[in-house]
């Protein structure tokens, strides 16, 4: 199936072939190579840092499963050195490395509970400064950087073409095009030097959020291009929008700054994957508690009816959403379909749901594991022995104590469900 991403370079949907596959290269040597930029460790990444991420797990997932899980190398950055890293390490009084080892810890923990897979590589700023400097030193002498006042800058003029990506008057491309003297990551300058070190001069995907389309993309075309006097830096260029909470922006001084981390200590971290893929990619997201509820009742759902489920049966309808520019929307409209049929005992509709979910980085648990961290907190014993009385009470047609007891398991956070097979119980959202 034919994969097609919008790219941010032409502003058109494309039909994806990745280099290797364009030239006479062996096909034992054939690779998908996608750069997207990191996290700058200095403290806990929040829910905005997280979509990123998510989004390029799934890309990630899909074209492991389009092209082979050997096929596909990603490298995420880690950016360790930076103004807010010093000026964080000495509010602390502790060391730059040892707030950085720290801080990167945090974010593995925080990304595997979102349940993204681990990149290729995750190469670190800190160990790449003698590509930094050979890539400042060859634009410098080739005519595209110069010396001034001891730091290192970019010469705009010298690139016919600069500011194409973000399409921005070029006065304000002038003011964000600095680099720093050699020996020290500038703003741009690093990512331009690892993705050169681990996937080439040219390479098929640069991804991330759409706050870094300019300054830092831009640059980063910029330096590459002119370093290696090539016609393009990745053949594709993908952004994720922006993200804000309770439909406001999120800003320490709303009140409404919230990392990953303060919501995985509320919510499962599958929760917070399936909010995030309701919403097409490269538009806005509103992230509310709203949503997360929706979240969590329609993966209870979906674990319920193939939690258990071993399979590799992949929807050709999920397929089709995920090849269409990631349409996650479209994908999760075609699972309920799903759901529907196997909920009727259509035993494939209930195998392709399984495979499909897992495809997009779901139903990673058991349908017992999750059910029991769903409980976690919840005296089960409690909870069948106030059903027993609520039971009985109803028998006597004690209707008042039977509403009475269901009022006081609600107030638990238990949700009963009464049938003709008998009561059943949850804990709600």
């Amino acid at each position: 199936m034919d994969l097609k991403l919008y790219n941010t370079l032409t502003r058109t949907k494309e039909a994806f072939v990745p280099l290797d596959w364009q030239g006479d290269l062996p096909e034992a040597e054939r690779r998908v190579r996608m750069y997207v930029c990191g996290p700058t460790v200095y403290d806990f990444a929040h829910i905005g840092n997280a979509r990123p991420v998510i989004v390029f797990d799934v890309l990630f997932r899909l074209l492991r499963h389009l092209y082979g899980d050997d096929r596909v190398k990603y490298v995420r950055n880690i950016t360790d050195v930076d103004d807010k890293i010093n000026a964080r390490a000495a509010e602390r009084d502790i060391t730059i490395r040892d707030l950085t080892e720290t801080t990167y810890a945090n974010f593995r923990e925080d990304v595997k509970a979102l349940g993204c897979l681990p990149p290729t590589v995750e190469p670190r700023a800190t160990e790449h400064i003698a590509e930094m400097k050979l890539l400042i030193e060859r634009l410098v002498a080739g005519g595209h950087a110069y010396v001034a006042e001891g730091h290192v800058l970019f010469g705009v003029p010298s690139m016919a073409d600069y500011g194409r990506l973000s399409r921005r008057p070029l006065d304000e491309m002038i003011a964000g095009a600095g680099i720093t003297q050699p020996g020290r990551p500038g703003w741009h300058i690093e990512c331009s030097a690892m993705s050169w070190k681990h996937l080439g001069e040219t390479f098929d995907i640069h991804g991330g959020g759409i706050d870094l389309l300019f300054p830092h993309h831009e640059n980063e075309v910029a330096q590459t291009r002119c370093a290696f006097d090539a016609p393009f830096m990745a053949q594709v260029w993908m952004h994720n929008g922006f993200l804000q909470v309770e439909g406001e922006k999120m800003s320490k001084s709303l009140g409404n700054f919230v990392t990953i981390r303060e919501l995985l200590a509320d919510w499962p971290g599958e929760v917070l994957r399936l909010n995030m893929l309701r919403t097409h990619y490269r538009q806005p997201v509103d992230w509310t508690v709203k949503g997360m509820e929706e979240s969590w009742r329609t993966l209870d759902d979906w674990y319920a009816i193939a939690g258990d489920i071993e399979t590799q049966v992949i929807s050709g309808a999920v397929l089709e959403a995920l090849t269409d520019d990631l349409n996650t929307p479209q994908a999760i409209a075609a699972l309920h379909g799903l759901r529907s049929l196997a909920q009727g005992g259509d035993a494939l509709a209930r195998e392709e749901l399984a495979g499909s979910l897992r495809l997009m980085g779901l139903l990673q648990e058991s349908a017992a594991a999750w059910k029991a961290r769903k409980s976690a907190g919840v005296d089960t014993a409690t909870v069948e022995s106030l059903i027993s009385a609520r039971n009985a009470a109803r028998k006597a047609k004690n209707f008042a104590e039977s509403d009475r007891i269901r009022d006081e398991l609600a107030t638990m956070g238990v949700v009963l469900k009464d049938s003709k097979d008998g009561t059943t119980w949850e804990v709600a959202r």
